[in-house]
Order: structure tokens, then sequence, then C-alpha cells
């Protein structure tokens, strides 16, 4: 199998699988029913992202059998994003504890980052470091931070899809200029299965993707970024900068919550995506203005850095320094009513 007719096949999959489970969850009543932390004001249902999951996962052994991937690496991805799909699923259907749910995506992070070898050597300074143990635990926390910081982020409509669209492609064409091997069709895949998806959720989400599908995007765009790595030092850097937008919000907006003292998984709506949508009066700007962000600022400086015609560091700030301003413009943490 061609690996355009693998992407085709993904978004076909991934559309009708969500049709059904939006079907499903009608009938079920799994519907997300809106509140005074919500950024939706229409019950909907949820837990569509389940469409992502099965359609990676069904075709990851293809990509295997077709040598764009090693058998741990497949071993690796289908046990980690397997795992954090089903505890994510369970939450969707009634409730798994905080603490539960944080150990079991510890386990899956560790399982994932294991079979694929741990965090590669790095490029730095020009130099290849290696990691050792302190860089393995490093990897395995900004993993299970990469998980839940989706999960925070998929609070408009389209805007998780549109990330795992933008970020999958560029890293896909990236992994193409920068490397012989067929490793692009990994990213691609993701990005396929995605957009079957986004079709449902935007302009007007009809369903949600829920924490099994936003957990599993985010841990697989994680796990992605160190495969890559593996093969090419430099897109470890060039894919930091791809995934630029929602690390800046979410640890922003994390880290001046926990200054008030706010519980850390206590859901709100003070995101800067959350409230541009609220000043922008409407999702759909504000997700289009990250695919934007994505293609045609990130995706270039992460071109650079990867073809060795910037450093890695300074790429990232580079990168990151526009982000964090218009972060910090949109209020990003700041308090909302419901906290003072």
């Amino acid at each position: 199998m061609s690996g355009l007719l693998l992407i085709l096949l993904a978004m076909v999959i991934s559309l009708g699988l969500t049709g059904l489970l939006r079907r499903h969850a009608l009938r079920r009543n799994l519907l997300d029913l809106p509140n005074d932390r919500s950024s939706h004001v229409l019950p909907t249902p949820r837990g569509g992202g389940l469409a992502i999951v099965i359609t990676v996962l069904a075709l990851l052994p293809v990509l295997w059998l077709a040598g764009a991937l090693t058998f741990e690496a497949l071993v690796g991805l289908w046990g980690a994003g397997g795992l954090v799909a089903a505890v994510g699923w369970l939450d969707d259907w009634g409730h798994v504890p905080a603490s539960r749910r944080l150990l079991v995506h510890f386990v899956a992070a560790a399982w994932g980052l294991a079979w694929l070898g741990g965090l590669p050597p790095l490029l730095l300074g020009g130099m290849i470091w290696e990691p050792g143990w302190v860089g393995h635990l490093l990897a395995l926390v900004c993993l299970v931070w990469m998980l839940n910081l989706y999960n925070f982020m998929d609070g408009i409509d389209g805007i998780a899809g549109i990330e795992a669209i933008t970020v999958g492609v560029g890293a896909a064409l990236l992994f193409w200029l920068t490397t012989t091997g067929p490793g692009g069709w990994l990213p691609a895949l993701l990005a396929a299965a995605s957009a079957g998806f986004l079709w449902w959720n935007f302009p007007r989400a009809r369903i949600f993707m829920g924490d099994g599908g936003s957990g599993f995007v985010g841990l697989m765009l994680g796990l992605l970024l160190i495969h890559a790595a593996g093969a090419a030092p430099a897109l470890f850097w060039a894919w930091v900068i791809l995934l630029g937008v929602f690390v800046v919000d979410a640890t922003l907006t994390l880290v001046r919550r926990w200054r008030r003292g706010l519980p850390l998984h206590q859901a709100h709506r003070s995101h800067a995506y959350q409230y541009a949508a609220r000043r922008l009066g409407g999702h759909g700007p504000v997700s289009l203005a990250v695919g934007a962000l994505n293609l045609f600022w990130l995706l270039p400086l992460a071109t650079l850095v990867a073809l060795g015609r910037l450093e890695g560091v300074i790429g990232v700030l580079v990168a990151y320094g526009p982000l964090i301003g218009l972060a910090w413009y949109f209020k990003a943490g700041a308090a909302e009513q419901q906290d003072i």
C-alpha cells in the first residue's frame, strides 16, 4: 500500500468512525453539558477522539510491515497510546480519579519511552550531548505534561484537530527534508486521522474529542518527537518549535494559576485561547489563527533548525518569544470571576 493511499484511508476511516461514535453518544446520552467553566453553550456529544485512536492503532502495523517503523516503535506506540486512550475513555464515560489517571499516564509514557530507546542524543551548541538518566527522567515528565496539556488545550471547536494536522504535516515535511527514511508517514498518519475527526468538530463542533482522544494525540505527538529525534537530532528542536502554541499557552496558564494557589486539575476558562475566543466572539478565528501560526511562523523556523541553518535553542527562543507575548496579551492564566 502506498503512503498516500494509507493517508487517504486514514481520513476516510476516521471520518466514518467519528460519525458512528456521535450517533452512539447521542443514543447513550453521552453529552458534555455546558457550565460556567465551559467554552460551549449547547449539550454536545463527546468521545469522538476514539476514532483517531482506532484509526492510528489499526494502521500502525501497516506502517511497520512497510518498514516505516521498527517493531520496538510499534510496540511502544501501541501500548502507550492504547493505555492512555483506555483510561481517558473510562473518564469520558464516568469518572476516574485524577491521581489514578496520572499514574496511568506515567506508566504509559514510560512504556513508550522505554520501547523507543529513551531520549536520544541531543544536538546542542553544535555538539551531540548524551542525555543520561536525568535526561530520560525529564523526557518522561515532559511526555506526561504533553499528554495533559493537550487535554487542557482542547477547549474550543477545532483547535486540537487543527493543531494535530498542522504539526503532523509540518513534522512529516521536515522528516522528508532531512532524512531518507519513511518515518515521515507516522506524523502524517496522525494528521490524517485528525483531519477525519475535524470534519465533525469544526467550524461548529458536532462532537468533542474527549479525554481519550486528546490524551492519545498529545502523547503520540510527544513520542513521535522522540522517534524523529532518534533519526535526526536537529528534529528534536524542530518539533519543540512546531508544538510552541500549545506548550506556551498551557505552561504559562498553569504557572500563573499555580502561583495563585489554585488546584492544577480544576476545570477553568483562563487559557489565552479561551480569553481570545471570548474577546473575538467565536471559536473559529482563534482555531484558524493557531493553524496559521503553526504554518507561517513556526514551520519556517523549524525548517531552518532542521536544515542546520539556525541553532536549535536559538530557534526555540525566537519562536517562543512572540508566542509568550501573545499569551500574556490574551491574559493566559489570569484570574477569572470564579477565582476572585
